[in-house]
């Protein structure tokens, strides 16, 4: 993996995080998203983490983007403010590489440079893949909740993983 390069988010990119999101959305229960965002769902997203300083770390391969993750909020009420949410989301190709493990080590480092001071990971309970990412990263799991979220014609758990950073 060493033809990787990482950088920031730059306004470019919304187009390929768009691309790389949907198939999540329409084909998985990572997210709870019924509706693929469109460009300017995405955009506003993206840019109230922008305007917030919040950081997005774009995983490039041969100058396309292969993957991203950020970290932003746990919740919006200011007693939060130093707790963030993680989210990592790689093209379907570029999954089962060390790309994910990667771009969290990056986004832990640049987390903490931020001011955050925890950091939660919410995975939906059947992403073993995702919970041992996690784990190797130093996070412990601090919770589950059962059939929290309804998609696919089924109930789905939620786990949470907590890192102090």
């Amino acid at each position: 993996m060493s033809d990787i390069t990482f950088r920031h988010f730059e306004w470019r990119d919304i187009p390929a995080i768009t691309a790389i999101y949907r198939p999540y959305v329409t084909d998985t229960v990572i997210t709870f998203e019924y509706d693929p965002p469109s460009e300017a769902t995405m955009a506003g997203r993206f840019g109230a983490m922008v305007e917030l300083g919040h950081p997005i770390i774009i995983a490039e391969r041969g100058g396309e983007v292969v993957g991203y993750a950020y970290a932003s909020y746990y919740r919006t009420r200011v007693a939060y403010r130093f707790t963030c949410e993680n989210s990592i989301y790689l093209r379907q190709d570029m999954v089962g590489q060390g790309l994910g493990g990667q771009l969290l080590d990056r986004l832990i480092d640049d987390s903490r440079a931020f001011g955050f001071k925890q950091m939660i990971a919410v995975i939906t309970a059947e992403r073993a893949n995702s919970v041992r990412l996690h784990e190797k990263a130093g996070f412990v799991h601090v919770g589950t909740q059962d059939n929290t979220g309804f998609k696919f014609d089924r109930w789905i758990g939620v786990t949470y993983m907590q890192k102090a950073l």
